[in-house]
């Protein structure tokens, strides 16, 4: 049976935790793997959880992933990372972004929001890297470039040639946006 190598994506609605799945896939696509995706975002416009599943490998059969199979947790906001955790192997690895979004009931001062979540994951997971993906994807030139800055960060754990990663945004990322998007790539890439 051959590997497939198990990448969950957690954020919340507005993110961009879509368009990142669509540049994963589509890279990995390009590198020669059968590629699987799924996507949960029910309430993404309002704010909610968005969750994508990518599984890739030699052959690929399902798009969803098993509880504690994920080989890397893709996280773009602090609790919804935390709250996934469940899904990753013991020996998995954590990229996530350092923001914090207050749920509604956090916001509205009935819930907690729970305390040192870095910590936490970084005491779960060995291998796990908080990035401070708004201050990058401001120093790139636009704030809603976050998204890409993590991918720099996840571009990293997966061995794919840095050109397979710009074709993809070049293909997927409307042109207006493209050079600051490739600009907050390399700065995720070189954190």
């Amino acid at each position: 049976m051959s590997k497939v190598t198990n990448i969950l994506l957690a954020g919340v609605g507005g993110q961009g935790t879509l368009l990142a799945s669509e540049v994963l896939s589509e890279v990995l696509m390009m590198a020669g793997y059968d590629v699987k995706k799924a996507e949960v975002h029910g309430m993404a416009q309002r704010g909610g959880s968005v969750v994508s599943h990518v599984r890739f490998g030699e052959k690929v059969y399902s798009p969803i992933i098993p509880e504690g199979e994920a080989d890397i947790l893709f996280g773009f906001e602090l609790l919804e990372t935390y709250r996934y955790l469940p899904l990753l192997k013991k020996e998995g690895a954590v990229v996530v972004n350092a923001l914090k979004i207050l749920p509604p009931g956090v916001a509205l001062g009935q819930l907690d929001y729970p305390a040192d979540i870095p910590g936490k994951i970084a005491a779960s997971f060995e291998r796990s890297k908080v990035i401070d993906g708004m201050n990058m994807a401001i120093e790139a030139g636009n704030d809603r470039t976050v998204n890409t800055v993590l991918l720099g960060a996840l571009s990293n754990m997966l061995g794919i040639d840095e050109a397979l990663w710009v074709e993809a945004m070049e293909r997927l990322v409307p042109q207006k946006f493209l050079e600051v998007n490739l600009r907050a790539f390399a700065l995720g890439r070189n954190a």
